[in-house]
């Protein structure tokens, strides 16, 4: 499984399973997202990134921004979802559980 995150300090690289991975990022884009939908087929899955314009309550239509879109193979999908599973779970026992309502956005207290 790829490694998580490089906090090695060894310029992006990391051993996995006996071969080296040196993460090239000189292309990378960064977009910030609050709101992610997901859909699939068979084949793929499609993950939809994009901001939620609408900030009070109560409106009749929200609106998302959408920015990104990734498309990934299942066994992909997979691979994320462990491996977000074990940030979340590192993040809530450092800093409390999370709350899933959509009207709670901040660490539980």
């Amino acid at each position: 499984m790829a490694k998580q995150n490089d906090n090695t300090g060894n310029g992006g690289e990391a051993k996995t399973e006996g071969t080296r991975v040196r993460w090239d990022d000189s292309d990378m884009s960064t977009s910030y997202a609050n709101v992610c939908n997901v859909s699939s087929t068979r084949e793929e899955v499609t993950l939809l990134f994009g901001t939620n314009q609408s900030w009070h309550t109560g409106q009749e239509e929200v609106v998302i921004k959408l920015s990104d879109r990734l498309i990934v193979s299942p066994y992909a999908a997979k691979r994320l979802s462990l491996l977000l599973g074990n940030i979340v779970e590192q993040y809530e026992a450092r800093f409390g559980a999370l709350a899933t309502d959509a009207t709670d956005t901040g660490p539980a207290s």
